[in-house]
């Protein structure tokens, strides 16, 4: 009688442990934050999120959401050029540039990158380069964007004339332009 009360005990545990009993689950009007995407509905896109938070100025969260969307779409360009453009942000060139040069190499037709690419090569002072990066990023780009021949004319200036005078409190300011987009903007 003992075993059998056992096993009926240890079959309804069993049981039990498998169905769902609701757990911490967040109810309508809860003040709780929700603990993860409702089943049948799909996640926003990192890299959407990415960029919202690039614009606002959370290069940190930004960074986590271009991870996340690496986890879900791959090592795109799209993702490569947004995670370069994260660490930038953040102060972390060596690691941008490592990115940036990925990201065109897999795409070398892809304009934000090549435009990132220099924008990395500008703050690092490699200013010989930077100008070839945005030289290429402008014949991709058909000189359509004032920005890149905006780039393109500061590394010439720069290059040219290694003792051009920049203010010290003269900075590069990185700026979101569409999807996947930056220029290199110049702050007095």
């Amino acid at each position: 009688m003992l075993k059998q009360s056992l096993a009926v005990g240890l079959v309804l545990t069993t049981l039990a442990a498998c169905s769902d009993a609701g757990g911490f689950g967040v109810e309508a009007g809860s003040p709780y934050a929700p603990n993860g995407v409702a089943q049948g509905e799909q996640s926003v896109d990192g890299l959407i999120v990415g960029h919202r938070l690039m614009q606002a100025g959370e290069f940190d969260l930004a960074l986590k959401a271009y991870l996340r969307a690496a986890a879900q779409h791959g090592m795109t360009v799209d993702v490569l050029s947004a995670l370069g453009s994260a660490n930038l942000r953040l102060g972390r060139l060596g690691q941008a540039e490592q990115l940036l040069r990925r990201a065109v190499e897999k795409d070398e037709t892809f304009v934000p990158a090549w435009n990132n690419l220099g924008v990395v090569l500008m703050e690092q002072g490699k200013f010989g380069e930077a100008e070839r990066v945005f030289r290429t990023a402008f014949a991709l780009d058909s000189g359509q964007s004032a920005e890149i021949r905006e780039n393109l004319r500061m590394a010439l200036e720069k290059l040219q004339n290694p003792g051009y005078p920049v203010p010290e409190n003269h900075e590069f300011a990185l700026v979101r332009r569409g999807q996947g987009d930056y220029l290199l903007l110049s702050k007095q």
